[in-house]
């Protein structure tokens, strides 16, 4: 929770920043989309390369590795002195994110029982709500009094978790039991499931993660945006120390969306309740959209949009885990969540393309169609709940 917490954190501090960097390096919305897809793309190669080496070397190592990675990466964001650096460095802290939810996501999911898996991955998933806010927070006091280059510096300070984790934090008994019987245990996934039927989930989660993180970053990116674009843009208008004053209430929101879904997962089932609250997440994201002129009706929407618009993530911690065996659990959870991510970094671009000819507002409506998407495909999968993980 703690490390996907500042995960956030040193990933939104750049989404609270956007206009200060466009104005800073001179370049249109459509570049600003590139910088944000470019992390996203690179989160899917972090992944997919810690997902490996998390089933290879322990979750916890892997997991030490990343939050080490993305924390240094912001803080060579603030030394970038053009455009081209700029680039560079978030590209490197994308490998560390993506990085970080493949081995941190199977480490909770292996360690607690199956009754309880949901909510142990809906708390951890909590922590991208609280990071959200304390990048909000911080870029609210350091943007306006000390410049961008301050705030991307304080993005160092998660590397200091690493030493809490490498002192108490242990790998899974599952895990553990599998590296001490390499040899029954490694060749178990190819005789107990078929190949197919793992290529199978391995596509359809994908299409699921790719429709669900198009859609959710098209929105999430641009939204600190949509609240300080000007109104004849088709934004709110707001100044960045304002917008904090929304965007908090809707991450309260997306606190308690993570936190209780994990619970409705538990009792209702994985698919039923992502369905549930994708299809919530469609219906709020055009009304909120077109009230960009009525600040009243965005603060009464922005809870509920934070609500259904990130618990449904919870979803994946859980339900991934569980359609794979143990010795390729990391690598493919890793690989089907961050190729959804990477194939969704055309999200911030495709929305900021569209928000320069039509405005921001229009723009993100579109996000709706993916997320009903993900909604109906999810359907497609095996139903998980209360299922052992295979070793």
């Amino acid at each position: 929770m703690l490390g996907w917490m500042l995960d956030s954190f040193d990933f939104v501090i750049y989404l609270m920043a956007i206009t200060t960097l466009q104005k800073e390096f001179k370049f249109e919305p459509g570049t600003a989309g590139v910088l944000a897809s470019v992390a996203l793309f690179t989160s899917a190669a972090g992944g997919l390369l810690f997902g490996i080496l998390a089933d290879r070397i322990g979750r916890v190592r892997a997991l030490m590795a990343t939050i080490l990675i993305y924390s240094l990466c912001s803080l060579g964001t603030a030394t970038s002195q053009n455009l081209g650096q700029l680039i560079v460095w978030r590209a490197a802290l994308g490998l560390g994110m993506g990085g970080e939810w493949s081995s941190g996501a199977v480490l909770v999911s292996e360690t607690w029982p199956p009754e309880h898996r949901g909510k142990a991955i809906g708390l951890m998933q909590s922590g991208w709500a609280i990071g959200y806010i304390l990048a909000a927070l911080a870029a609210a006091a350091i943007l306006p009094a000390l410049g961008w280059r301050w705030l991307f510096a304080a993005g160092v300070l998660p590397a200091l978790l690493v030493f809490w984790v490498r002192k108490d934090v242990q790998e899974p008994e599952v895990w553990a039991r599998a590296r001490k019987q390499p040899g029954e245990t490694a060749r178990r996934p190819l005789t107990t499931m078929a190949v197919q039927t793992l290529i199978n989930r391995t596509l359809l989660a994908t299409v699921v993660t790719s429709a669900v993180m198009f859609g959710y970053w098209g929105l999430f990116t641009w939204l600190p945006a949509f609240l300080a674009s000007p109104v004849d843009q088709g934004g709110a208008g707001m100044s960045i120390v304002k917008s904090t004053g929304w965007i908090i209430p809707m991450q309260i929101g997306a606190f308690l969306g993570y936190s209780s879904f994990g619970f409705v997962s538990d009792r209702l089932g994985r698919k039923q309740s992502f369905f549930i609250y994708l299809v919530g997440a469609a219906m709020l994201v055009p009304v909120y959209g077109r009230m960009a002129t009525n600040p009243a009706i965005l603060m009464a929407l922005g809870p509920l949009l934070g609500f259904f618009g990130h618990g449904y993530f919870s979803l994946f911690g859980a339900m991934l885990a569980e359609l794979f065996p143990t010795s390729v659990r990391a690598s493919l959870q890793g690989l089907t969540y961050n190729a959804g991510r990477g194939l969704s970094a055309l999200a911030p671009a495709t929305i900021g393309m569209l928000a320069a000819s039509r405005g921001i507002g229009p723009a993100l409506a579109l996000t709706s169609a993916f997320f009903l998407i993900g909604a109906f495909t999810v359907l497609l999968m095996p139903e998980t709940r209360g299922k052992q993980l295979e070793e």
